[in-house]
């Protein structure tokens, strides 16, 4: 019998589980919708970022740069020199920079640590090359990160762990001391990918992003968006740094003309509007404050965070909850497909949108 086209289809790539994103605001008439859903800046896009952006409109016309190497530059600057340009390694978002790596370092049979609730590409990206996946769950009640689960369950097949700190979607992170023991701990031929995409907003007295770890040349590759604190999800793009000896080696498979040339410049713009990168994140940790407290006096279940948004244990079923905040202009995200069951994230927006959600909030009336 002749085989069909499905004979050379990867199994790993019918896997039916796929990685959805938030929803965009409906369009509807006469009524102001809150987007509260998808960790966007409450503020918009850096003014600066726009200014470039409009610039390089008159030239999409040429190819970009065949290279990241200005945007590169710029990050060292942003990094105040405590990396050279060669650490630096950008792509079409943080997510495109997770596929790239275990692109680089998996292949089938090996072993991927994640641990849910988390960012869902973690798993879905690491089956398309065949990753074998050990799930070390979050700690109960608190979502803390298990370092000793993880460490426990390290096999020769282990390639790359995934940490994030902070976590999406419970908001949660790793303090310093258990960073600094577990990299005592793990061994030398396993990458680290370390998701920081929200560290801007993180003030614990004890958080630490992975800088002086890279720094002092442990096998660590961070990833960083333009999303979130720049507001530039639009543009898709990001980042990540890391040692020079991998970066080298990730730099073999990065492609040319990878980044469109408004990304770049737009991307340039929002490093050098410090003024806007200020007001951002004085504006999420003001809301975070406010939030907190509405929700202690409102008697809602939520978790701390030191990202821009809450999860809650709603006090509606998830979907009924949802959809009643949508019946008041209020868009927030159900996050059972990130592992958090019957649990919702809520961004923090601007004072007009946090009270607005506080507001809608008021109305409901739990079940019994």
């Amino acid at each position: 019998m002749e085989k069909g086209i499905e004979s050379i289809f990867k199994p790993q790539l019918e896997h039916r589980e796929v990685y959805r994103g938030g929803k965009n605001i409906p369009k509807q008439k006469d009524k102001k919708i809150y987007k509260l859903s998808s960790n966007e800046n409450p503020l918009g896009q850096s003014p600066k970022a726009t200014e470039a952006l409009l610039r390089a409109a008159h030239q999409i016309a040429i190819y970009p740069d065949q290279t990241d190497i200005r945007l590169r530059e710029a990050l060292a600057e942003d990094f105040n020199k405590q990396l050279d340009t060669d650490q630096f390694l950008c792509g079409n978002s943080g997510s495109e920079i997770i596929d790239m790596l275990l692109r680089a370092f998996i292949n089938e049979g090996d072993e991927v640590i994640y641990s849910n609730p988390c960012f869902l590409p973690y798993s879905v990206f690491s089956r398309w090359y065949g990753a074998n996946l050990v799930d070390v769950p979050l700690k109960k009640p608190d979502y803390s990160l298990d370092m000793e689960g993880i460490l426990h369950a390290i096999t020769e097949k282990t390639k790359v762990i995934f940490l994030t700190s902070p976590n999406n979607p419970t908001g949660t992170y790793i303090p310093k001391t258990s960073i600094e023991l577990f990299l005592a701990q793990v061994p030398k031929n396993i990458v680290i990918v370390f998701d920081e995409v929200y560290r801007h907003f993180a003030d614990a007295a004890d958080y630490v992003s992975a800088l002086p770890y890279v720094r002092a040349g442990h096998n660590i590759i961070a990833i960083n968006s333009f999303s979130k604190t720049y507001g530039l999800a639009g543009l898709r793009i990001g980042y990540c740094y890391t040692t020079r000896k991998i970066a080298k080696y990730l730099r073999q498979i990065h492609k040319p003309f990878l980044l469109p040339l408004t990304s770049i410049e737009a991307a340039i713009g929002a490093l050098n509007d410090s003024d806007f990168i200020s007001e951002t994140v004085q504006t999420v940790q003001k809301g975070r404050k406010f939030l907190e407290n509405e929700f202690q006096r409102l008697g809602i279940a939520y978790w701390p965070t030191q990202a821009n948004f809450f999860i809650i244990a709603p006090p509606l079923p998830e979907f009924e909850f949802t959809d009643f905040l949508m019946e008041k202009g209020i868009m927030v995200r159900p996050v059972s497909q990130f592992g958090a069951l019957g649990k919702v994230r809520i961004t923090i927006g601007t004072p007009e949108a946090n009270e607005a959600l506080v507001q809608a909030m008021e109305k409901i009336k739990p079940r019994k």
